[in-house]
């Protein structure tokens, strides 16, 4: 190999292993949304505008969830640099000019070998470890709340089985109804946010009334189809207060992106004083109170950043 051949090969390499270590770096540790949730002195689940990853995670199984991807996300950039660096290399090692006769060599055993092998390590590695995440997320332990979720088209409806029946509808707060301080929480402010306690297993049952939802919130690692006639189960534990925002993701309809879900995650003692309270009110026909969370307002003119409302 020429001096000119060795240079440009080592400058390709070096090029594309600096662009994939950069690209990955930045998309684990996404310091925009890093950013973000450092100048808010509150926790909030949003999606942020020109975020690289998901949301941060904010229970147990979003951060299983979270480090899952990164290591599948590694996995591609590694073999996307490996597939580029060979393509990139063989274009300017065997091009017409410095090889006008083509080589006939139709096998390698060793490689052929090597490249059946290596992606089979590879899937048996991320099939162990989707399976044991996928038992943790269908498992749940021994749950602190129960929570159901029913979509109907299009708001949702939440109850509280096994706290007196506490039941009532949250509904998209419209633009023109929204606080100045609540405007970047367009399409995901709610008029009643479900109040559940932190550092606990919360059960949640999703099912429907008409069509088929999906109840998702990204930040805690929820997300299950709702279907009519049919409950589905998941469960989250919510590591710190905050407020977290998701969505329906399923398409249901007309009005499928007015439907969002905001949870108001507090001390348990905070939320058992809000069960008494919200169990009172229905003995006298009221809903629950449907406060907007204090935190949002608290942290509101720091977001110098504008969030987005999400896909």
């Amino acid at each position: 190999m020429r001096s000119i051949d060795k240079l440009v090969v080592a400058l390709l390499i070096i090029t594309i292993v600096s662009v994939g270590v950069a690209f990955a770096v930045f998309s684990f540790y996404d310091p925009i949304q890093a950013a973000f949730h450092a100048r808010l002195q509150q926790t909030i689940g949003v999606p942020v505008e020109w975020q690289f990853n998901f949301q941060h995670p904010f229970s147990e199984i979003a951060r299983s969830l979270y480090r899952f991807h990164n290591f599948l996300l590694g996995i591609n950039i590694a073999i996307c640099a490996l597939v580029a660096g060979l393509v990139m290399v063989a274009v300017w090692l065997y091009r017409g000019s410095r090889h006008p006769v083509p080589t006939r060599t139709t096998h390698n055993t060793p490689l052929e070998v090597a490249w059946t092998i290596l992606p089979v390590i590879v899937l048996l590695v991320i099939g162990t470890w989707s399976f044991s995440l996928l038992r943790k997320t269908d498992f749940p332990p021994q749950s602190d709340v129960t929570l159901k979720a029913t979509g109907n088209q299009w708001y949702w409806t939440f109850a509280y089985p096994e706290n007196g029946g506490v039941e009532f509808s949250s509904y998209i707060v419209p633009d023109d109804k929204l606080a100045p301080e609540q405007r970047s929480l367009r399409l995901l402010a709610v008029d009643q946010y479900v109040v559940l306690p932190v550092d606990s297993a919360v059960r949640i049952l999703v099912t429907a009334s008409d069509v088929v939802h999906s109840f998702g919130v990204q930040s805690l690692g929820i997300k299950k189809d709702a279907i009519p006639g049919r409950i589905n189960e998941t469960w989250t534990r919510i590591d710190r207060e905050g407020t977290y925002y998701g969505d329906c993701y399923e398409l249901c309809g007309r009005n499928h992106a007015f439907m969002p879900i905001g949870i108001e995650a507090v001390s348990r003692q905070r939320f058992d004083t809000w069960i008494a309270d919200a169990r009172r009110r229905m003995t006298q026909g009221l809903p629950p109170s449907g406060h907007a969370p204090t935190d949002v307002a608290t942290a509101e003119p720091q977001l110098k950043q504008k969030i987005g409302s999400g896909p």
